[in-house]
Parts: structure tokens; C-alpha cells; sequence
């Protein structure tokens, strides 16, 4: 799995319910087509990244059908999963 492109939009929380900041960011991938995830479509793993602090995560998560926006029952594995935050907070950080 590789990250080609990102979109990334600031959410704002009107009723200040929630703490700390939260990101809508748009991961383009690509994809092995040896691996299960792959689809001739394209895939985009849609995330909101919670920033509270020092801390920082995927609070949730989907992948995404490109071309038919199916949602795909799909789960990051450990590695993934430190490998996108890492690259989320770099986008968090750059805006």
C-alpha cells in the first residue's frame, strides 16, 4: 500500500463537544494487485485524525471504492496503521 495523494479539511465542532482538533483526510492508495484490498477502480481510505495535544490518531476509519464509493470491509494492519498516522500527522503538521 502506497499513498499517492491527500486531501486534508480542518472539522470544526460548533457545540465545543468534542476535545482536542479533528481532520477529515483522503488517502489516495495504491495498491498491489496481488493484494485482497486491490480493485481496478481505485481505493481511498477516508479517515477523521483526532489531535488532542501531543496526541494524535485514526479515530475512525473506511476504505473506500473510487469509482462506485462502496464501502469496503477492510481493517489496516499494525504497520498501516503507524505508517498513516505518521503520515497524517506530517499533513496535520504542514497546514
Amino acid at each position: 500500500m502506497k499513498i499517492i495523494e491527500s486531501k486534508i479539511e480542518k472539522l470544526e465542532d460548533p457545540f465545543g463537544i468534542l476535545t482536542g482538533e479533528r481532520y477529515e483526510i483522503i488517502l489516495t492508495l495504491d495498491i498491489d494487485e496481488e493484494d485482497v484490498l486491490y480493485s481496478k477502480n481505485g481505493i481511498v481510505l477516508n479517515l477523521i485524525f483526532a489531535v488532542e495535544g501531543e496526541q494524535a490518531k485514526i479515530a475512525q476509519y473506511h476504505f473506500i471504492e473510487k469509482t462506485t464509493e462502496l464501502v469496503l470491509d477492510y481493517a489496516l494492519l499494525d504497520d498501516e496503521i503507524k505508517e498513516v498516522t505518521n503520515y497524517c500527522r506530517q499533513l496535520v503538521e504542514s497546514m
